[in-house]
Parts: C-alpha cells; sequence; structure tokens
C-alpha cells in the first residue's frame, strides 16, 4: 500500500514542478557565491590590515607578514573559484531553466491538443447520431404517409407522432417535416413552435436535402440561428421521405431534425477536463471550417466571431500565440460513417 502511494505521489510531480525548483536552486546558488564574495573580500580587508601592521612591527612581524600573504592568497584563489562557479553553474542552470520552461511548455501543448481532440471527437459522435436519427425516421410510417396524403388526418398523426419521437430524445428543438415545395406539413411540438405551413424552401438545409439521392442520404447545415424555432441555435439535418418509406423511392417530402446546439455544446467545452486553475485562464471552443466560433467556454463570439488559427495545413498541433498564449488545436476525425465538418476543438491558454 505505501509503494503504491509512494507511486501516486511521484506521478503528480510537474515539470511545473521541476522548473520551479530549478529557479530556488538557481537563485540559491547566485545567494551562496555571493556570500563567498563577501566573505573573501573581508579575508583579502583582514589580509591587508595584517600586513600593514607586520609592516610596522619591523623583524618581529616578517613570520606574521607571510602569513598574512598566505591569507591573502587563499583569499584570491576562492575568489577565482567563486567566480568559475558563478560562470560555469549559473549559467548551466539558467539554461536548465530555459529547456525546463521549453519541456513544459511542450508537454502541456501535447496534453491541451489531446484536450481538443476529444472534445471534437465527442461532438462528432453526438452529431453521427444525428445523422442516423434523421435518415431513421423518414421511413416512419407516419411520417410517410403524411407526405403523401397531405390531408389534415394524415398532419395530425404525423404532428403526434414526432410529438412521441421528440419525448424521448429531448436535443432536438424540433422536428418538421415538409413538402417537396418547401411547405411545412407538421412538426413535433406545434403548441410551442406554431410553423405548420412555413415556406422554407429558400434554406439551405431544405435544397440541400432535395438535391440528395436517395433516403440513406443526409444533408447538415451550418449551425444557424432558426426565427422559426424562437431564435434557438440549431444544427439542422435533413433527409428525403421516400415513396414507400424506400431508400430508392421517389422523393415525396423531407424531414428536418432541429438539434438543440447550444446547451449541447456549452456541456462539451465547459467539461474539458482542466483543473479549477486552468479554466479560469483557458478558452475552449469548438470552430467550423471557416474558424467561426460555434462554441465556447467563456460564452463569447459564439456565432459571431472568427479566429485565425496558425493551422498550416495540419489537422493538429500547439503553438505560442504573439501574445503568449499557448494555443492547441485538433481537427474533426469524423466518427463510423459521418466524416465531420472540417471543424476544429480549439484551447486557448494564457499564460498563469
Amino acid at each position: 500500500m505505501f509503494a503504491s502511494q509512494k507511486a501516486q505521489g511521484e506521478a503528480a510531480v510537474s515539470l511545473a514542478d521541476v522548473a520551479s525548483l530549478t529557479t530556488a536552486v538557481n537563485t540559491l546558488t547566485n545567494r551562496k557565491i555571493q556570500d563567498i564574495q563577501k566573505i573573501t573580500s573581508r579575508m583579502r580587508i583582514l589580509a591587508l590590515n595584517a600586513m600593514i601592521e607586520a609592516g610596522r612591527a619591523g623583524d618581529a612581524g616578517r613570520g606574521f607578514a607571510i602569513v598574512a600573504q598566505e591569507v591573502r592568497g587563499v583569499g584570491g584563489e576562492v575568489a577565482t573559484v567563486a567566480g568559475s562557479l558563478e560562470e560555469e553553474l549559473v549559467g548551466q542552470i539558467t539554461e536548465l531553466e530555459r529547456l525546463t520552461a521549453i519541456m513544459a511548455r511542450q508537454a502541456q501543448g501535447a496534453r491541451l491538443v489531446d484536450l481538443a481532440l476529444n472534445a471534437i471527437e465527442i461532438i462528432d459522435r453526438n452529431l453521427y447520431e444525428r445523422t442516423c436519427d434523421v435518415r431513421w425516421w423518414a421511413t416512419d410510417s407516419a411520417v410517410v404517409d403524411c407526405a403523401a396524403a397531405k390531408d389534415d388526418g394524415a398532419k395530425a398523426y404525423a404532428s403526434e407522432r414526432l410529438g412521441v419521437i421528440l419525448d424521448a430524445y429531448t436535443v432536438y428543438l424540433d422536428l418538421w417535416l415538409c413538402s417537396t415545395d418547401g411547405k411545412i406539413l407538421a412538426n413535433g411540438r406545434p403548441g410551442r413552435y406554431q410553423v405548420a405551413g412555413a415556406d422554407v424552401s429558400r434554406e439551405s438545409w431544405f435544397q440541400q436535402a432535395m438535391s440528395l439521392r436517395g433516403g440513406d442520404a443526409f444533408a447538415v447545415d451550418d449551425i444557424a440561428v432558426q426565427p422559426l424555432l424562437g431564435n434557438g441555435t440549431s444544427a439542422t439535418y435533413s433527409a428525403q421521405i421516400c415513396e414507400g418509406g424506400k431508400a430508392n423511392g421517389k422523393p415525396i417530402g423531407v424531414l428536418a431534425a432541429h438539434f438543440d446546439w447550444a446547451p449541447q455544446a456549452k456541456t462539451i467545452v465547459e467539461g474539458v477536463r482542466l483543473s479549477e486553475d486552468e479554466k479560469a485562464h483557458s478558452r475552449v471552443m469548438l470552430v467550423d471550417a471557416d474558424q467561426r466560433i460555434l462554441a465556447s467556454s467563456d460564452g463569447r463570439g459564439v456565432l459571431s466571431e472568427r479566429l485565425s488559427l496558425d493551422i498550416r495545413g495540419g489537422e493538429s498541433g500547439y503553438y505560442t500565440a504573439p501574445n503568449g498564449s499557448l494555443v492547441a488545436f485538433h481537427a474533426t476525425p469524423g466518427y463510423e460513417t459521418y466524416r465531420g465538418l472540417g471543424w476544429y476543438g480549439v484551447i486557448v491558454q494564457d499564460r498563469s
């Protein structure tokens, strides 16, 4: 048990601790060298005074003069050693400090890259499930029947069915069943969002869905504020509703699944495993392919700010920004059949 506790204690030692100790050693060395130099200075003064007194004593003081001369010589040798120690040892300790700081920066950079990867992987897995959801629900019989019949009874039943789905999948703002001309036929939360009859034919996600080839494909739009959803922020996934619910059937409508982006993304960026001290001077973000901020742990710049990441074509890495901040990033690796959208997980950490 004791050995295990000791091992855990040793594992907790960081490069920052080593750097701090190195700085302390450097300070101590400088102070002790200064003490030696003060002592040698006093020895030289004492030796000089002794030689003066020996000179006054004439022949009786010659022996004492020789001792005083030797003391003076020893003082000079000690001063030389102290000077050499200062030049060599202090210089090496200073270089050790520099190298330790670089190692600490490298270790922290690599750690932040891993955390950035973890953040983007979590959102990828989450959004992969959304691609599965929208394609699956587009084959639901109530959805298919409504898209085909478009009568009030079919719309009411489809709305009820979509509501049941939303009761189980609380990560969505709403589900919309649309005709091929872009009219919303039914939605899952009509009491909250009265969108039936609205024209969404000009929405990017609708146009993308209508251009798909087959019901087994999906479209995804940029993260955006949705006025029809109370200005909620959503990631909208859409798929074709095909005749007979078959993947290769004739398109008869579009199903749109509005993923409730803000709370889900907030949970991810705020859940990155940083210490409380690190969180105080770190900013965790998800950014899109154009480096637009999609989520930020400090809540700033969401959908309005663009970063200027120095990625240099790399999928991952870290660097020191001109202001001294450590910037780490990792591109989306995708998940299963979801290739991702070119997003990045990013962590910017100010010097503590």
